[in-house]
């Protein structure tokens, strides 16, 4: 469900690495160049030409960018040209730098990634930063934001449709007891959470609607500002409506009164490769509106150029 618009004439490696390196010399860069080559390219494609770039010039391509482009365009371009887990476990490093507003970040990542892209994602980590990922979440997070993330992002879930029906409906039945009580950050809750497959945990969870008949995430509304609520919602909805979860980040990122264009950059530069177009759909669904036609409204220049390429706007 990519929306990225690869042409099926490809130049070769050598050359674009040759068009790329023309767009950073002279007076200038051409920043149009460098979107019409990596704005149209795969994760192994951009690979290959990181790696060639490295071998004619000396010189690691993101290196390159980072001295010739800025702002919101040099941070697009920089995590998009990122193979996925690299790029995983930079954001990953960076939200254990940041407040907790950045927890939603790791949730994001534990959990709307498949197993084996989280394993990669935590190899990558290892090879970039020399430590692990949930050494860094354990330290930067204490209490009940700590006992939740550690595991989620430790987690390696079972990753097929098999589901367990009698287990569905007693763990549906604990999880509404312990919501019922208040007790949010209880071991049960924790680790069917953290442990279950995505489908199981979505059995339990439609077992719960059916049971109790509210949606699980409305009953862990009890107390909006309550902030490990909010992330424990974040993480339901990660682990089983992702399309749903995006959207809403997308539309709060666009609707301020100014641009998030950070949680703007990370969805667009994540999830092009991925689900983006489910999540497009959901878009124009709940807003009326496309989203390349949301994202041309809000962004300007060289910025908006290369999203659009990313999400597949029909101009670009």
């Amino acid at each position: 469900m990519s929306t990225l618009c690869v042409p099926s004439q490809v130049p070769s490696v050598a050359e674009d690495c040759e068009q790329l390196h023309k767009a950073f010399s002279g007076w200038g860069t051409n920043e149009d160049l460098i979107i019409s080559i990596l704005g149209h390219r795969n994760a192994a494609q951009r690979k290959l030409i990181r790696q060639v770039y490295a071998e004619t010039y000396g010189e690691d391509l993101l290196k390159a960018l980072d001295k010739e482009l800025t702002n919101d365009f040099e941070r697009v371009v920089l995590l998009w040209t990122l193979d996925p887990p690299e790029r995983d476990a930079y954001l990953a490093n960076e939200a254990t730098k940041k407040r907790t507003s950045s927890n939603q970040v790791l949730v994001e990542i534990a959990c709307t990634r498949s197993p084996k892209e989280l394993l990669l994602a935590r190899e990558a980590y290892h090879a970039r930063f020399k430590k692990s990922l949930e050494e860094d979440v354990a330290y930067h997070t204490s209490g009940d934001f700590r006992k939740l993330l550690v595991p989620l992002v430790s987690s390696y879930r079972y990753a097929g449709d098999e589901v367990n029906l009698t287990l569905a409906k007693a763990e549906a039945k604990l999880l509404h007891e312990k919501i019922s009580e208040k007790a949010y950050s209880c071991d049960d809750i924790i680790r069917i959470l953290t442990t279950r497959s995505k489908a199981q945990i979505n059995a339990t969870l439609n077992q719960y609607k059916n049971e109790f008949g509210n949606d699980i995430n409305k009953d862990l509304k009890a107390d909006p500002k309550d902030e490990f609520l909010a992330i424990l919602r974040a993480t339901v909805k990660c682990l089983v409506c992702p399309e749903k979860y995006f959207e809403k980040v997308l539309r709060l990122a666009i609707n301020r009164r100014g641009t998030d264009e950070g949680a703007l950059t990370r969805v667009v530069a994540t999830r092009a490769e991925a689900d983006l177009k489910i999540i497009k759909d959901e878009y124009h669904k709940r807003n009326s509106v496309p989203l390349d036609r949301a994202i041309a409204k809000d962004t300007t220049g060289d910025y908006e150029k290369m999203l659009l390429a990313l999400v597949g706007h029909e101009e670009a």
